[in-house]
């Protein structure tokens, strides 16, 4: 073998379990398609992972992937294409090359949920984002939407007040946010604007984002909103390719169905993170990614002293 266990997606998820395995005495490869970091890199403060009371998503998941660069190969920007089971172990087939390893976790995580409108993709770099970490400075002193009801929308809708947006405007279909109210009120006190019962119809511009056309909900009623530049925050969808590759049991949202060991229907692949649905938070996965690499030792023929 090339390597005893082959972890796929370097987010939280994947950094914990890269860290535990080699304490286990697992050789291991660490893969992803980017540079690592899945989706908690976009966060632009994080308030809830003990032992930093404030932290922003890069600065925390550059720590994890520090730390795990010290027990795992990092294949950074390869990305895999096929995983083939073989009567013991299987062959992972990446853009790059193919290995031979004796288990897998998979650590695949989710991707921003498009709003499907008119104009989204149009404008794509040109005012609609998906990440305010990553393009929120393009708009101080501009006008700015958010949509989305959820922590990150409202967080997001925080960050741009506090990045020096003239106008900041929540947009959220329904009359109640699912986010935690922690983090209403704060919005709420930077006077982060909200436009509740409300849908974004259609984004229009000429070379780049000038309005988004609104209907409300309950009474059909149009309406236009001048915008510079509308944030995406509407939810995540697994990244399950793999996944379904593989024949692995899906549940009805298309997430990663696991034992609490973090086995999957396939003896010798496991699961951790995002991709298993639950709750998406930081301190979930990358628990979740300590079980899995524990549970690998099974097939592995290690021993854990639970």
């Amino acid at each position: 073998m090339d390597y005893e266990l082959a972890i796929i997606g370097a987010g939280p998820a994947g950094f914990s379990a890269a860290i535990y395995a080699k304490r286990s005495g697992i050789q291991t490869v660490l893969f992803d398609r980017g540079g690592g970091g899945g989706l908690a890199q976009l966060a632009p403060m994080i308030e809830n992972y003990a032992g930093f009371e404030s932290i922003s998503g890069l600065d925390l998941v550059e720590k994890m992937k520090k730390h795990a660069s010290n027990y795992a190969d990092m294949h950074l920007y390869e990305e895999v294409k096929k995983i083939m089971p073989l009567p013991s172990g299987f062959t992972i087939i990446t853009d790059k090359a193919t290995y031979r390893v004796g288990a897998v976790i998979l650590c695949t995580g989710t991707e921003h949920k498009k709003l499907q409108v008119p104009g989204e993709k149009e404008f794509i770099g040109k005012g609609v984002s998906y990440c305010a970490t990553c393009d929120g400075f393009f708009f101080k002193g501009k006008k700015v939407a958010v949509v989305g009801g959820g922590n990150t929308a409202l967080m997001e809708a925080i960050f741009l007040k506090q990045l020096g947006c003239s106008e900041v405007t929540v947009i959220h279909r329904r009359d109640q946010f699912r986010a935690e109210k922690a983090y209403e009120d704060e919005a709420q006190m930077k006077h982060v604007l909200f436009l509740m019962n409300t849908m974004v119809e259609k984004i229009n511009g000429t070379g780049k984002v000038t309005h988004l056309d609104l209907k409300d909900v309950d009474t059909n009623e149009s309406s236009q909103l001048k915008v510079d530049g509308v944030f995406a925050s509407v939810g995540v969808i697994p990244q399950n390719e793999l996944a379904v590759q593989l024949g692995l049991k899906l549940d009805e949202d298309w997430y990663i169905v696991v034992d609490r060991e973090q086995r999957t229907s396939l003896k010798g692949v496991y699961a951790a993170g995002d991709i298993t649905g639950g709750l998406r938070q930081v301190v979930t996965a990358v628990a979740k990614g300590a079980v899995a690499a524990i549970s690998s030792t099974e097939v592995l023929g290690k021993k854990y002293p639970y």
